[in-house]
């Protein structure tokens, strides 16, 4: 039963992060407004300051917990390109018989 509960909140998309982000901004500007009546001066904006910024604290961390959606499937006769490997990666090792440098012009002479 407490799973049950558990999983109404949990964060699944990205909408649901924006719409948390939007819920803590509007309780985080409420809360400024507080603090600027009850600290007048640079206290209450230092303050007020701090819970907005907090807003883009929050709102990166969950915004960066929520897996990406997959791309949407294209429909119709085409197919999505394949990837094909360059033979000449860097990702791994040439063949020493592919530098063109890597032997002197001495050492190929057959006289």
């Amino acid at each position: 039963m407490l799973k049950k509960l558990g999983r109404l909140f949990t964060i699944k998309t990205r909408a649901e992060a924006w719409l948390v982000t939007y819920a803590i901004a509007l309780g985080a500007v409420e809360r400024g407004r507080h603090y600027l009546e009850t600290y007048p001066g640079m206290g209450g904006w230092l303050l007020a300051a701090a819970c907005t910024g907090v807003v883009f604290l929050a709102g990166a961390k969950l915004l960066d917990s929520v897996n990406p959606q997959p791309a949407a499937v294209s429909v119709g006769p085409y197919r999505a390109p394949v990837a094909r490997r360059n033979p000449f990666s860097r990702n791994r090792p040439t063949p020493r018989s592919l530098h063109r440098a890597s032997e002197s012009r001495v050492s190929h002479r057959t006289d």
